[in-house]
């Protein structure tokens, strides 16, 4: 294969382009570094964007402070200024970075592909730019796309696109690959640098069917195009097949063995401790329910493991959350933290898309009277949680219990939704999307530490403020955008947040 010119690590990032100060005729030979080559293969350059996404979206930077805290999933213990609503800027424009810094290699990756006629790399290309722009959209919700990363074009300030008009695009987009690939796709091998499916171009095509189910099911309170997305999808499953079992989940998996590939979250855990722990939301909720998952997801507090602690009892595991956004730092002994599955194993995994979520999704399409291919809500409602329970290691006989007990359906379409957003647990944006969406977990709630200029709010964040270079560098385009957010974080909800009175 050949090899093409393509700058990975662009450092100076402006707008949505990687808008570039100081432009000259002689740009790319003065930014040229003689030890280190700029052509790369194609295979890399998408092995590097398959890493870059799982480690930079699925971190503690991009994930875990923010998502995971507004979703009711994690809790901090130290240094509590995010989940106070307290960001730190430098933070923000990195994320922004990180988004097209991401987008413009799998262009780049597309253009080459179209170019070689290698049909696999550039459709699984589209899938993982599905993945990465659904993420930037209902994290920022407005943004730069049709016009993005265009700078070879002369485009220098991006224009913005509404969510309104991202999400059809997407769901267009996923449609695309989910459609090419029925008809036969390519024969080029793309395991050279597939590093989340290994080359299997069959997982690729469910990945990209089961995004476009995903955005589906999210626009359909606002949008027709959300129904008839659904019903297409799982009325021809065998044009297109979903993420169905465990064994076809999106998951990128870390090595514990290599240094420079420790999956993020654990890595931070190994030198920030008693940083991050589990929140009381969904602690209280699993202990409620006697959710078997609870001790894979959390360790027990380590007071009660000490026998000579208050909270010993024979050793029996104590599972206990902590406020999220406290106005102050509590005992750490105290409180559960991830486990080792979540949150400590180096060689974990940064969860694109997992099976349960298809049948979460199949559920509520069907509660609504969607034509589902025959499924009913109650069937693909206990498939889902089978999947979850089998997926964290839990016996069949816990997983039938759970369902012949707590967890058994009543009929109620909050249930899907509470039974989908721990089953999402780690999946922090869809955690905090399915919340935005649907108000599921009802008694989720804003953070009692929040500094006084966030107190005239009743609800978590809508969204993620706008990076700092983006308002200074793209102002004419940002600024009617920027003019609608409210104290950062909300303002303008999402498209599919139909939610009233929350503010």
């Amino acid at each position: 294969m050949k090899k093409h010119i393509q700058n990975i690590f662009i450092t100076v990032v402006l707008a949505a382009a990687f808008l570039l100060q100081g432009c000259t005729d002689d740009f790319e030979k003065i930014n040229t570094d003689p030890d280190n080559p700029a052509e790369v293969p194609v295979d890399n350059l998408f092995a590097w964007t398959i890493w870059h996404t799982s480690a930079r979206f699925y971190d503690r930077w991009f994930m875990l402070d923010e998502p995971c805290a507004f979703a009711g999933y994690v809790a901090k213990m130290s240094y509590i200024d995010e989940a106070r609503y307290q960001f730190r800027a430098g933070v923000q424009d990195s994320n922004w970075s990180y988004i097209y810094r991401t987008l413009i290699n799998l262009r780049k990756i597309q253009s080459i592909a179209q170019a070689e006629g290698l049909v696999n790399l550039e459709l699984a290309a589209k899938a993982m730019e599905v993945e990465v722009m659904q993420i930037a959209t209902d994290r920022l919700r407005d943004i730069p796309y049709s016009d993005a990363v265009k700078m070879g074009e002369g485009v220098l300030t991006p224009t913005y696109d509404t969510q309104e008009d991202i999400y059809p695009a997407l769901i267009a987009l996923a449609k695309e690959v989910g459609d090419r690939f029925a008809d036969g796709g390519g024969d080029d091998d793309i395991s050279g640098g597939d590093l989340l499916y290994h080359g299997n171009t069959g997982q690729w095509r469910r990945f990209a069917n089961s995004l476009r189910l995903r955005m589906a099911l999210r626009i359909s309170g606002v949008s027709p195009l959300g129904k008839q997305h659904v019903e297409e999808i799982l009325g021809n499953p065998g044009r297109y097949p979903l993420i169905d079992e465990n064994e076809n989940n999106a998951f990128f998996w870390w090595d514990a063995n290599d240094n420079t590939r420790y999956e993020p979250i654990a890595d931070a855990y190994r030198t920030r401790k008693t940083e991050f722990c589990a929140s009381d939301l969904l602690v209280d909720h699993m202990l409620e329910r006697n959710d078997p998952r609870i001790s894979i997801y959390f360790t027990p507090t380590p007071s009660s493991q000490m026998p000579d602690d208050s909270d010993y009892d024979d050793g029996r595991p104590l599972y206990r959350g902590y406020i999220i956004g406290a106005g102050s730092n509590p005992p750490a002994k105290n409180y559960s933290v991830w486990g080792e599955r979540y949150g400590i194993d180096l060689g974990g995994f940064s969860p694109y898309y997992r099976a349960s979520e298809v049948y979460f999704h199949i559920a509520e399409a069907a509660a609504l009277g969607y034509n589902t291919g025959g499924i009913s809500t109650e069937e693909a409602y206990n498939t889902a949680i089978k999947l979850s329970m089998e997926e964290n290691g839990v016996s069949t006989a816990d997983a039938e219990a759970y369902l012949a007990g707590a967890g058994k359906f009543g009929g109620d379409k909050k249930q899907i939704w509470y039974e989908e957003w721990v089953a999402l647990f780690k999946q922090g944006m869809e955690g905090w999307s399915l919340y935005r969406r649907t108000g599921v977990p009802e008694n989720n709630y804003i953070a009692p530490g929040r500094a006084a200029r966030y107190t005239n709010h009743n609800n978590p964040p809508f969204r993620s403020p706008y990076p700092d270079k983006e308002r200074t560098l793209n102002k004419a385009n940002n600024a009617p955008f920027e003019a609608d957010v409210i104290d950062d974080f909300w303002g303008k909800q999402m498209w599919w947040d139909t939610r009233t009175n929350v503010h």
